[in-house]
């Protein structure tokens, strides 16, 4: 049995939907984003579907869907709503060889309601956390303040992907202080469809760290 597995990121738009395609595609998961902001750019759903070249049934809806492309406290703020965590709760799956792949809404520290954030949406759903980060300059200390806070929230962090240019002193740099793997990497990509995806999960990711 395949785990799930909760996709967060240091910051907004480090690769966290393209991390999300990546492993929907390698390891036939089934992707949800639960908060999606910005979606009058398109959504986070509708660019897995098109970079891992899924159905929509290996797709689930999102709890909530908002267009502004803000924090979700403050989107939902603007559609005259309120984000309830007991709205979002952990899905069935489809079967026991889908594991889920769950994308956040930036990084852990975003606001979702005026009391609780995208840490709060991590606990409640209770999966191994993989962190998405850039490899470039000032990785280091994003990286060890996003695991840090996930461990003293009691998360399971399984370890660290770098987006970007190859950099081993930051991915040694990485391991050593946030001590934890540097499970894959994914380099800049031309064209980003399923092939391009798989060829870069067999190239540059540790298989091991993925299945159960």
């Amino acid at each position: 049995m395949k785990d799930d597995f909760f996709i967060t990121g240091t910051d907004t738009n480090v690769g966290k939907t393209v991390l999300s395609a990546l492993l929907v595609a390698a390891l036939d998961g089934v992707y949800w984003k639960p908060i999606q902001t910005g979606a009058c750019e398109g959504t986070d759903r509708q660019s897995v579907m098109r970079m891992a070249e899924v159905p929509e049934g290996r797709t689930l809806p999102e709890c909530y869907c908002f267009d502004p492309p803000v924090s979700p406290h403050l989107a939902a703020e603007a559609g005259g709503v309120c984000i309830d965590l007991g709205r979002i709760e952990r899905p069935a799956r489809l079967s026991p060889n889908d594991p889920l792949i769950v994308e956040g809404a930036g990084g852990i520290a975003v606001p979702v309601n005026d009391s609780e954030s995208m840490l709060d949406v991590v606990r409640k759903l209770g999966m191994p956390v993989i962190v998405a980060s850039r490899s470039a300059l000032g990785t280091i200390n994003h990286t060890v303040l996003t695991v840090n806070a996930l461990r003293i929230a009691g998360a399971d962090v399984r370890g660290v992907v770098m987006i970007g240019k190859k950099s081993k002193d930051n991915e040694r740099a990485v391991e050593r202080f946030a001590r934890a793997p540097v499970m894959g990497r994914i380099p800049h990509l031309e064209c980003i469809d399923r092939d391009t995806l798989l060829e870069t999960f067999h190239a540059h990711f540790d298989a091991r760290y993925f299945l159960s």
